[in-house]
């Protein structure tokens, strides 16, 4: 199957999308560490001179830059292409820690970063094209298909059984919790954002779909995902180490994103069996990729089993989450400036 132009679009603002938030989580770590030597005082133990380095300013800047293409290039490729390409965002940032924080990248380490780049060029090579979309009423329909609404309930119910029930027995003692309630509400975050993306994209092109209240619809409940997966989160990072962490979401995030997309968008109704077959095992060498390069960047950095900074690569939510400082406060806590 040929590669289209909308592909090759999202395609690359992807690979754009990643390049930057990887170089960001170095440049903020340098301005972190910088911030402290001035003032002696870590963000892990509330301190808050990074905010007057403009270093740290710089790197959150590149990362907003990152998310903005990444929100883009959901309106021109399916998730099945983009989401997967986050990854990438992790091999970036573990390849200038080395150059340029002086950090470990062992040979396992390595060969998880070719994992993930032959990976991804395979799902690139066997992505399915994205269907026209003329109105945000079309994607309206494509969101109340019976199977999507399947979809979306038994979300709903998994993460108010999580919340309500799982959250206080066992939140603080199995890392599948809060994670899973991430995942669960990151796959309607992606659906919606393409939503909303696509109906910009198409005001922008001359037909105003701000007029139509199902886009609002869809910037609300990107804002209510948003919102919780910022909230579990956090709550995942603080009671667990990053090195669990990272890896569990990645593939619980993308895994059902993927599966969100293929249910609303019908990406695979197109295509043949051997580009799902290939797809699908791309995937499980990315994934394999990541959590080899997770697990021995993160345990290798520390000796007690406490949390380690890491990039979250898939969602904008997550990753703007980490601007604050309180997503680094563990790493810092352990690296002298």
């Amino acid at each position: 199957m040929g590669f289209s132009r909308d592909n090759l679009k999202g395609f690359i603002l992807a690979v754009i999308s990643s390049a930057f938030i990887g170089a960001s989580f170095i440049i903020k770590k340098k301005g972190l560490r910088r911030a402290t030597a001035a003032s002696g005082v870590r963000a892990g133990v509330g301190g808050y001179s990074y905010l007057m380095e403009p270093l740290w300013w710089l790197g959150m800047i590149t990362m907003i830059i990152g998310e903005v293409a990444n929100f883009v290039a959901y309106t021109f490729a399916p998730a099945v292409l983009v989401t997967p390409l986050g990854a990438l965002s992790i091999i970036v940032s573990a390849v200038l820690a080395y150059f340029i924080l002086n950090e470990k990248l062992t040979h396992l380490g390595i060969l998880g970063c070719v994992m993930c780049i032959v990976g991804s060029i395979i799902i690139v090579i066997h992505a399915p094209q994205e269907k026209p979309i003329s109105s945000v009423q079309e994607i309206w329909s494509m969101a109340t298909q019976p199977a999507f609404l399947l979809y979306v309930g038994s979300v709903i119910i998994l993460v108010f059984i999580l919340v309500f029930y799982f959250a206080p027995q066992y939140g603080n003692s199995n890392v599948l919790v809060f994670t899973g309630i991430c995942s669960l509400m990151g796959s309607l975050s992606v659906m919606s954002v393409k939503a909303l993306g696509t109906s910009l994209k198409l005001t922008f092109e001359g037909k105003n779909q701000l007029i139509y209240p199902e886009t609002w619809f869809f910037v609300l409940v990107v804002a209510i995902c948003v919102i919780m997966q910022m909230n579990y989160l956090n709550k995942a990072l603080d009671t667990f180490n990053t090195a669990v962490v990272s890896p569990i979401y990645y593939v619980l995030f993308t895994s059902l994103t993927i599966l969100a997309s293929v249910i609303m968008f019908k990406d695979w109704e197109d295509q043949t069996a051997g580009n799902i077959i290939s797809e699908i095992c791309a995937f499980i060498v990315v994934l394999s990729g990541t959590i080899l390069l997770h697990s021995t960047k993160d345990f290798e950095r520390s000796s007690s089993f406490r949390g380690g900074y890491a990039p979250l690569s898939p969602t904008m939510s997550t990753r703007l989450f980490s601007g604050n400082g309180d997503f680094v406060q563990h790493h810092e806590q352990e690296d002298e400036p």
